[in-house]
């Protein structure tokens, strides 16, 4: 009655269900560890970048020390694409409205990167933590269905005869429930983080579009004195 070998005298269905189960198991704990890396660098990163952003730093000073677009994440990665749409048009137009129009929509499609990076493999686990349990279940009732076939065969039926074979059917259904709820709980858990960042994110886009509007009303002003 050992795990071990009531999975090694199972079914080949039920052997391969189980490892299905293992496999995506393991590749939802390593989804897990490397999307928790991910969100805990993208809240010290955030929080660096709006310390060092509030300190009064000339933004020219700033948008030269951020590295490139493709070194840059998050609150960081909105402000280069932002900061350098609004140089791009200064020279080229003398509509504040077009200037802050272009530098929205730059500032929108790197918040859309950001929401593809922060929520990239999560699917995967909310996939996981779905659909274990059902293919669990599927090979419990295989096992099961195998059981009472072999059992037909016998004159008698006893509880110690009876016994491995339910235990071993119910084991597909223990290693659903094993790989489906950390999935279910770290999905829950990684969305609301990457949630957060997000609305992080577009509350500083706002307060940075705020920023650059006040900025070209104040350039209006001197040009018009």
């Amino acid at each position: 009655m050992s795990i071990p070998h009531l999975i090694m005298s199972a079914s080949t269905v039920v052997q391969l269900v189980m490892l299905l189960l293992t496999v995506g198991s393991i590749a939802s704990w390593i989804v897990i560890f490397q999307r928790t890396f991910v969100m805990r660098r993208a809240k010290k990163t955030h929080l660096a970048f709006e310390e060092r952003f509030w300190s009064g730093v000339d933004l020219n000073e700033l948008y030269r020390e951020t590295p490139s677009e493709q070194e840059t994440n998050g609150a960081e990665h909105v402000f280069r694409a932002g900061f350098r749409e609004f140089n791009r048009l200064l020279p080229k137009t003398r509509s504040p409205q077009a200037i802050l129009d272009g530098v929205q929509r730059s500032m929108r499609v790197a918040w859309s990167r950001e929401e593809e990076r922060l929520n990239l493999h999560l699917v995967f686990l909310a996939t996981v933590a779905s659909a274990s349990p059902y293919i669990g279940l599927f090979g419990t009732v295989w096992g099961i269905m195998g059981s009472f076939q072999s059992l037909s065969m016998t004159d008698q039926a006893t509880l110690s005869t009876v016994a491995p074979w339910i235990a071993e059917a119910l084991i597909a259904t223990a290693m659903g429930l094993f790989a489906a709820i950390p999935a279910v709980i770290f999905y829950n858990r990684l969305s609301s983080e990457a949630g957060k960042l997000l609305g992080k994110y577009e509350g500083f886009a706002e307060e940075f579009h705020s920023i650059l509007h006040r900025n070209l009303q104040g350039r209006g002003e001197s040009d018009a004195g």
